[in-house]
């Protein structure tokens, strides 16, 4: 039978997947000048991954159980990853959004964007690192 508990377990791949490989593929554009997709496919990416990343969160703050100890030590250095990871993607999204839509040309900007964009990956990654921490260490019997 299905448990809201699996809930979180399922979804946690698809903000790490989508964010680190929509950075890979935005990364592109810088190195193959003549080809635009890799710079739409990158923020069809940004987009989908944004929205993974909130239910991803919300799915954690719901229907995973509390901890204590070691783990719990843990956990909080999850959370907060993933509370910045969701927040940095936010307003990254609403930012290339914006530029996006608004043919904005400023190169300051597009940097900011992919600079954004690089540490969104990053703290995606920590955040599923501690994930993996606490299913393995913790969590899992041996």
């Amino acid at each position: 039978m299905f448990n809201l508990s699996h809930l979180h377990p399922m979804l946690v791949h698809f903000p790490i997947a989508l964010i680190v490989v929509g950075f890979i593929v935005d990364s592109l554009q810088y190195f193959i000048k003549k080809e635009p997709c890799f710079s739409k496919m990158g923020f069809y990416f940004l987009l989908i991954g944004t929205l993974a990343a909130v239910l991803t969160l919300l799915s954690g703050i719901f229907f995973t159980s509390d901890m204590s100890g070691e783990a719990e030590k843990v956990m909080e250095s999850h959370e907060l990853f993933a509370w910045t990871t969701v927040i940095l993607l936010i307003i990254l999204s609403a930012l290339r959004t914006y530029a996006t839509f608004k043919n904005v040309e400023n190169k300051l900007l597009k940097q900011l964007i992919f600079i954004m964009y690089g540490l969104a990956a990053i703290c995606v990654s920590i955040t599923g690192y501690f994930g993996g921490s606490l299913v393995y260490n913790y969590m899992m019997p041996l």
